[in-house]
């Protein structure tokens, strides 16, 4: 991640933009276009997967020393409604960080309504 808010890697390709973070916690702003969009017109579901893998992915992130890497070992994703073009917000933060497993759970909202819960665990590796 570099300091101008791009989170890098493909997520930061697709436009993820890293808004906030603090301890335990991350914040990204996306942009839906109509490249992001499925054949039935809404968002894809791998979108909002990659989203919310990179936003709680931030926030363990913002718990590790050096040395360690954060990598998804689980990713449920609830898709609650679907998504259109415009701003998404995507907000991650971790639940509970254990020595080798940290749990977190992360939000999606478009204009102001719910469109996907997910819960991850992410085993802490030694680089």
């Amino acid at each position: 991640m570099t300091d101008d808010g791009d989170v890098g890697g493909f997520a930061g390709g697709l436009g993820a933009r890293l808004q906030d973070s603090g301890e335990g916690s991350a914040a990204l702003a996306f942009e839906v276009r109509d490249e992001h969009l499925n054949p039935a017109g809404t968002l894809h579901g791998g979108v909002l997967a990659t989203l919310v893998d990179t936003a709680m992915g931030q926030a363990v992130r913002t718990t590790t020393d050096d040395g360690e890497v954060p990598a998804t070992s689980q990713l449920t994703v609830t898709y609650l409604r679907p998504g259109k073009t415009g701003t998404l917000e995507v907000r991650g933060r971790v639940r509970t960080r254990g020595e080798h497993l940290t749990i977190c759970e992360a939000d999606v909202e478009q204009d102001g309504r719910a469109l996907a819960h997910a819960v991850a665990t992410f085993a802490i590796l030694q680089r």
